[in-house]
């Protein structure tokens, strides 16, 4: 019997170091590994041991014969990988990172955030030198995305923040949540009482359509309804109408694909997770019945993860639907998919549509309907958004790469709310240099670069302030790893310059300045208090969603 990677992988790589015969692919050190969807496991060297499935953070990875339906596939999936990359075992001895001399003393970092960027840095750093760590948030939570970004169906990758919870159990670590970095402290005050800052701040704002309407009521961005749905604070007080019978979400990325679900999932079903409960109650009286997920190239093309998109076949009361005329492919497309060296997960990916073009329909179920080659060009409405026109697109080859162009075919289609999920994209950070056009801090391997070329002494980044808005959760692993190696690098050979200020001198600065500052007893008991009601209520939480409920629950 082998094990099997499953759905809510999350790239992690915690497994591979773990298996004893080196039978988990992708690895970190292969270029396929930035790109891949998932990590899989080859059935027939895997020797069921199980040490995979301690490693593993998001509990993804199962015994082939204990899958359930929903995952039974993924027996096939991970076959199918090796089938197209066979397996050539790699015992080299794992070389233990090198860790900064003793003599240099304690190295003192402040990390700016606290999402998963954030935490695997903090996690680095705490294995690999003797450390001191404060990590500041201006929420009065820790791990960003994990807690405000993750689909509430998707309980499983939320599982990830227990690992960081017990890796930052020591007094090593300390939180400075509720403070704003620029605000409540300024960059030199950081850098006068740490050795290095690492900013690991994410991509907070979207990406705009930039067509007519835009901002018209009822056009709301994805960004905002994830955050609203999973009780962000900064959210919480938005209003999204839901009385009308079609959506229509702009993007076909796997955030699209989440606010499809939650769109149409029974909320009988919702009730069961974390979802905001001011959420769940305007879904309860939602008249949606139709979402139709907008996408400007083909089905190959389409920016969907195929594990995502199989899961939407196990929907309970819900139709996906994929028209049969969007399936036909263009020359080159054709050629890639008939091409015998194409990669399994992009096969998936269009077997999984003309199942879903051929599937049976209930008339009495919830749709979510798949559109290829659209670009919207307007949205229209007297005073609020009614409709949607979009123009439809063909494929040509620039350069080797297949890029969507403008035909003269135009549609419209009602809608009453359209979702725009087309990217995230980085903001400045105070004090720091900015990449406009890439929305990205200018770095090298995670040191900053200033705007003569030269690294600035001291400053780093992880995440998606570093490479900007892609990958997965456990993408941030390897990313912090490179970041965290240039930090220590720089320690070791006397590059940082020495701190002023010790911790005591940092706690009494902020404590004057933030009366309000949420430190680790906070957390536990806002994260006591959460799990409580939620237990009465079976569920993994409920959520407090606003900050002053936050911080109430923070002091006890």
């Amino acid at each position: 019997m082998a094990y099997v990677i499953t759905q809510r992988c999350c790239n992690d790589a915690s497994c591979v170091s773990e298996c004893p015969v080196d039978c988990i692919r992708p690895t970190p050190d292969q270029p396929e590994f930035a790109t891949t969807e998932m990590l899989y496991i080859d059935p027939d060297t895997c020797i069921d041991c199980g040490a995979c499935v301690d490693a593993c953070p998001v509990e993804a990875i199962f015994p082939e014969d204990d899958l359930t339906a929903s995952l039974a596939r993924y027996r096939d999936i991970n076959a199918a990988y090796f089938q197209r990359h066979p397996l050539e075992s790699n015992f080299d001895p794992i070389v233990t990172p090198a860790r900064p001399p003793k003599q240099l003393g304690t190295l003192r970092v402040a990390i700016v955030g606290a999402g998963p960027a954030a935490c695997y840095a903090a996690d680095e750093l705490l294995r690999r030198a003797d450390v001191e760590i404060e990590m500041f948030d201006r929420l009065p939570t820790p791990w960003g995305l994990v807690r405000a970004g993750v689909a509430p169906d998707h309980p499983g990758t939320k599982t990830v923040s227990g690992m960081f919870e017990s890796a930052f159990r020591r007094e090593a670590l300390q939180y400075y949540l509720n403070v704003e970095v620029g605000t409540d402290i300024s960059h030199d005050e950081l850098l006068r009482h740490h050795h290095a800052v690492i900013y690991a701040v994410g991509a907070s704002t979207d990406r705009r359509l930039g067509v007519p309407g835009e901002d018209l009521p009822g056009s709301h961005s994805a960004t905002e309804f994830v955050a609203w749905y999973n009780g962000h604070p900064d959210y919480a007080d938005r209003t999204f109408d839901l009385s009308g019978e079609r959506a229509v979400i702009v993007g076909n990325g796997n955030v699209a694909l989440d606010v499809a679900r939650v769109l149409t999932v029974d909320p009988d079903e919702l009730a069961k997770t974390d979802i905001a409960d001011y959420a769940l109650d305007a879904l309860r009286q939602s008249n949606i019945r139709e979402v139709v997920v907008l996408g400007r190239r083909g089905p190959l093309q389409a920016a969907y993860t195929s594990s995502e998109f199989l899961a939407l076949a196990h929907l309970k009361g819900v139709d996906v639907l994929v028209e049969e005329g969007d399936l036909q492919l263009d020359q080159a497309s054709q050629a890639m998919l008939d091409d015998p060296e194409i990669e399994p997960s992009l096969t998936l990916k269009y077997t999984l549509a003309e199942e879903y073009a051929a599937g049976r329909r209930a008339e009495s179920n919830k749709r979510i309907v798949f559109r290829y080659l659209a670009s919207p060009t307007a949205l229209t409405g007297a005073d609020r958004v009614e409709s949607i026109e979009f123009v439809h697109n063909e494929l040509v080859s620039e350069g080797g790469q297949l890029v969507a162009v403008a035909t003269d075919r135009t549609e419209s289609i009602d809608a009453t709310l359209v979702l725009r999920s087309i990217g995230y994209r980085g903001e400045p950070v105070v004090d720091l240099p900015f990449d406009e056009r890439r929305g990205v801090v200018p770095n090298e391997h995670g040191r900053v670069i200033g705007a003569d070329g030269i690294p600035i002494s001291g400053v780093y980044v992880s995440g998606w302030i570093k490479r900007g808005p892609r990958g997965v959760i456990g993408s941030n692993r390897v990313d912090s790893e490179e970041t965290v190696e240039q930090l220590l690098s720089d320690f070791t050979t006397g590059k940082l310059a020495v701190p002023k200020g010790d911790r005591a001198a940092l706690k009494a600065l902020l404590t004057q300045r933030q009366a309000d500052l949420v430190d680790r007893t906070g957390w536990r008991a806002i994260d006591q208090a959460e799990k409580v009601a939620g237990k009465s209520a079976g569920r993994p939480r409920v959520k407090f969603t606003t900050r002053e409920d936050l911080l109430k629950a923070a002091r006890g």
